[in-house]
């Protein structure tokens, strides 16, 4: 029997803001970088919350993030996105997004994370909100430290192949799948399953999604997860254990890692 996912573009579709650009004060409070990119990142954040990234704007952000990030250690990013997760994207998850995976989840289907930031941070936040499965950008590591290079990037086109792999490697049904983005460059995303739905679209998608007559949802409302529970719709429930757990448990290792250096 086939499977059904449903497959979730992150920034401004998941989350309120981009994901990458929202932990720039922790990189910079780690020494990371400085600020100057503290500075610039937060212009390139403002400018996404307006009017979207096109595929331009989306290759020279990745050049950008990819060129600041060669040298750094991989363990250390993993562990102050460990440490910073429920602190930084908790607040940014929209509650309409939590009760739509609330939603897939209860009739069945797979959530799976589909973005173009980098696989460090897509996984913990995919894992966060009860997703079962995600891809991110994969950036070249050797010896521990990411090179500059990128292995494999997540966005346009490529987001298609790696969900026509995931179909492959688990057995779902793209004709009867789902997806969801607010980016015209997500097109081919949205264009591989039977079901694409616009969120938040930029001016390109919205266009394209009445031409099409595909569902067009606006998603307002972040909320934290720690004073939410969605209300179930239909013959939903409340999102899974595994996300509310997981969600706790990064809250948990955040406050210990946060008195141990108060302690220190």
């Amino acid at each position: 029997m086939s499977r059904i996912a449903a497959f979730f573009d992150l920034d401004k579709t998941v989350i309120a803001k981009s994901s990458t650009l929202a932990f720039s004060r922790p990189f910079f409070q780690e020494g990371l970088i400085n600020r100057r990119a503290v500075l610039k990142s937060a212009y390139a954040q403002f400018v996404f919350m307006l009017a979207g990234a096109d595929a331009d704007q989306m290759d020279r952000m990745r050049a950008h993030i990819t060129a600041l990030a060669a040298g750094w250690d991989v363990e250390q990013i993993r562990s102050i996105v460990s440490e910073t997760l429920h602190d930084i994207v908790d607040p940014l998850v929209y509650k309409e997004a939590t009760q739509l995976i609330a939603d897939h989840k209860a009739e069945g289907h797979d959530v799976v994370i589909v973005s173009a930031s980098g696989e460090e941070l897509v996984a913990p936040i995919a894992q966060m909100i009860g997703a079962d499965h995600s891809v991110g950008t994969r950036m070249v590591v050797l010896d521990g430290r990411y090179t500059g290079d990128i292995d494999f990037y997540c966005a346009a086109d490529n987001k298609a192949i790696a969900i026509k792999q995931l179909a492959a490697e688990h057995g779902y049904d793209l004709a009867q799948s789902y997806a969801y983005s607010d980016s015209v460059t997500d097109l081919p995303m949205l264009e591989v399953v039977g079901h694409p739905t616009a969120v938040n679209p930029d001016r390109g998608l919205r266009r394209i999604a009445v031409d099409k007559d595909w569902p067009v949802q606006q998603f307002v409302d972040p909320v934290s997860l720690r004073g939410r529970i969605p209300t179930p719709s239909g013959r939903a429930v409340a999102v899974t254990a595994l996300g509310l757990g997981a969600a706790a448990a990064a809250g948990a290792a955040w406050y210990g890692l946060r008195r141990k250096r108060n302690r220190d």
